[in-house]
């Protein structure tokens, strides 16, 4: 019986040593599966920056620098930076998108050629005068010269949108008093549809800074909208949802259509009459196929 005591004491270590390389073995498998799922999108790890910013906070503004830049260049066009400011809709400001010299340049080409704007008509797909729209402006042929191509080469990469599935720039002038009143820039007929498809995003460009008013409002935003840092800059129209102030140089991005391709109607949008000042700014619609000019 005391031989038989030894041996079992002899071969127990073993079986110590068995279950530990078992147990690493599952703990490799299981960090191995994890690893995976991270990978391929469907695991997220915990976000350890309190500062990162939640659905509709508009508390939390998000600013991710685009370039290493401390105050932008000598001709003072400003430090390049992204500020999202909405989930819904999906909206980001691109601040100093634009050069001072891009701006003038897509003002004068578009100062001999304004005409009072117009919108769609639903029912025919054409364009008709609305009082709804009391701007002017004119459309610049896509590709138009170098500084035309070269700004819309830039808003492709903002947007990862290919060039070709946007409309030629669209140049505006908004006097004191005038406005565009809440609207859709997705389309509700089945004419403007055919060539593209439905409009998916809008970028719109501020060619000139406005004394006051002339903000670009988004009434069916989601969100604690008076939280924003220029709430008290805003003028009584802008203060009617969550609004954009018009700054020289910036580019609103916003989307048109939600993630599983359904229309987004939180991209709502008008734009505030002006109260002093004047605004330029420029337009660039996508589509989600090729736009054939």
């Amino acid at each position: 019986m005391a031989g038989k005591s030894k041996n079992n004491l002899r071969y127990q270590p073993r079986k110590s040593a068995s279950r530990s390389t078992q147990a690493f073995t599952v703990l490799i498998g299981l960090l191995v599966v994890i690893m995976i799922l991270v990978g391929l999108g469907i695991l997220s790890l915990p976000n350890a920056n309190r500062n990162s910013s939640k659905p509709n906070d508009l508390t939390n503004i998000v600013r991710k620098s685009q370039e290493e830049s401390n105050g932008g260049d000598e001709e003072g066009n400003g430090e390049r930076w992204v500020e999202v400011i909405s989930w819904e809709p999906r909206a980001v400001v691109y601040h100093n998108f634009l050069t001072n010299d891009e701006c003038e340049h897509l003002i004068s080409l578009a100062k001999p050629n304004m005409v009072k704007s117009t919108v769609v008509d639903e029912k025919t797909g054409g364009s008709k005068d609305s009082r709804v729209r009391t701007s002017s402006g004119t459309f610049l042929k896509r590709g138009h010269d170098e500084v035309v191509q070269r700004i819309e080469q830039r808003i492709s990469d903002f947007t990862f949108i290919p060039v070709e599935n946007g409309e030629g720039l669209q140049v505006l002038h908004y006097q004191v008093g005038q406005k565009y009143e809440p609207h859709y820039d997705y389309f509700l007929d089945e004419f403007n549809t055919k060539n593209g498809g439905q409009r998916i995003a809008t970028v719109l460009m501020y060619l000139s800074d406005v004394d006051d008013g002339g903000e670009t409002v988004f009434p069916a935003a989601k969100g604690n909208i008076s939280a924003v840092p220029w709430w008290n800059q805003l003028s009584e129209c802008g203060k009617e949802g969550l609004s954009v102030l018009p700054k020289k140089r910036d580019a609103l991005l916003f989307w048109n259509m939600r993630p599983d391709a359904s229309l987004d109607p939180s991209s709502l949008h008008g734009g505030c009459p002006v109260v002093k000042g004047n605004k330029w700014s420029s337009t660039k619609w996508f589509h989600v196929h090729e736009f054939k000019v």
